[in-house]
């Protein structure tokens, strides 16, 4: 075996059914009780149910928090923060509102609970992506990982069938990039594997039946232990491909992610056997090919697969890759611009992914 590192991180998680019942029980534990909710405007009624668990201890509320964090909002909500004398966060939602939480908290040194009800896995990483006048940025530290996650699948079980969809291939993401990270490990495939495996298994039963509890249950699992992946290890192309887009275009998170992972998986695939061998027996239906049977889960969950229906012009594919290519993150294939730009044209157009960039 080769030698490696592995780091674990130190945050708490709670997870089952009805769970949210706990949040003054781990608020109480970590010595806060002035706590400031985080949500976002479409998800005013997760706050609602929070303020009934809590009781009159909330010191306040903030319900804008906006996709790809940008930074005015985030001031905006810090001044209510600071305002309101809370000594601690707590955030309820996707990575949108996660990331606002721990926007504040690096910021100010606030205890972060955070509640996620989509499967980004954003809740249990280092990592902080803002936005900042139209272009992204990304850093990691270990201060930014939120301090407690409750997972309460019962927060899932009404996450519509398309968003379930895409924020679970959102996760699978980071599972694959994780498999093939410069600095991955044995202990990280495992949860990678595993993560894959039970997104993969769980997610086109939640397309034809949204409410089963055993299938809402394994997704979080999965999304969680996917989570962990992309917060030990670097990611590659894929993530940068998806930062570039999402900040400089506008374009949705979790949508983006999906519709770009096949092709840069088949993009690093000739550079990347064990990986391919890894993610081939995670994924239904692969017969041994890994981007096989991602074309394959993506057609089971009908997702949109072009970014042209998300609203980038074909006149954008060029900046784009620009953008990838400048200070790209570590690959196990070396950036080049030509295939870099078609498989940016192909993830524009809507093809399966092919292995021959």
């Amino acid at each position: 075996m080769d030698s490696f590192e592995y780091n674990s991180s130190p945050s708490r998680v709670v997870f089952g059914s009805g769970t949210i019942k706990k949040v003054p029980e781990e608020l109480a534990r970590a010595k806060v009780s002035k706590p400031f909710l985080l949500s976002t405007p479409q998800q005013v009624s997760h706050i609602d149910l929070l303020r009934s668990v809590l009781g009159d201890v909330a010191v306040g509320v903030f319900t804008e928090a906006t996709m790809h964090t940008p930074v005015e909002v985030t001031e905006k909500a810090l001044e209510q923060v600071k305002a309101s004398g809370a000594d601690s966060i707590v955030s309820i939602g996707g990575g949108s509102t996660v990331g606002l939480g721990k926007a504040i908290s690096i910021r100010t040194g606030l205890f972060h609970l955070t509640i996620p009800t989509t499967y980004a896995g954003s809740e249990v990483t280092p990592i902080l992506g803002e936005t900042d006048a139209g272009r992204k940025t990304t850093r990691s530290d270990p201060k930014i990982l939120p301090s407690a996650v409750v997972y309460d699948v019962d927060l899932t079980m009404t996450l519509p069938v398309s968003l379930t969809a895409t924020s679970g291939v959102n996760a699978i993401a980071h599972a694959v990039e994780a498999l093939y990270a410069r600095n991955t490990n044995p202990i990280i495939n495992l949860f990678a594997s595993e993560g894959v495996k039970a997104l993969a298994s769980s997610l086109p039963t939640l397309i034809s039946e949204p409410s089963s509890q055993a299938a809402r249950s394994s997704a979080l699992y999965g999304a969680w232990l996917c989570g962990i992946c992309l917060g030990n290890v670097g990611m590659s192309i894929h993530h940068k491909l998806c930062h570039a887009l999402g900040g400089s275009f506008n374009l949705p998170h979790s949508e983006t992610h999906t519709i770009v992972l096949p092709h840069a998986l088949s993009y690093n695939a000739p550079k990347i056997p064990a990986a391919m061998e890894a993610l081939a027996a995670a994924l239904p239906e692969s017969e041994g090919d890994a981007t096989k049977g991602l074309n394959i889960l993506l057609q089971k969950l009908k997702v949109e697969r072009g970014l042209k229906a998300l609203g980038m012009k074909e006149s954008d594919i060029d900046k784009a890759a620009d953008i990838a290519v400048s200070n790209p993150y570590w690959n196990p294939r070396p950036i080049e611009r030509g295939p870099i730009r078609e498989l940016i044209r192909r993830a524009w157009a809507g093809e399966d992914a092919r292995a021959d960039l």
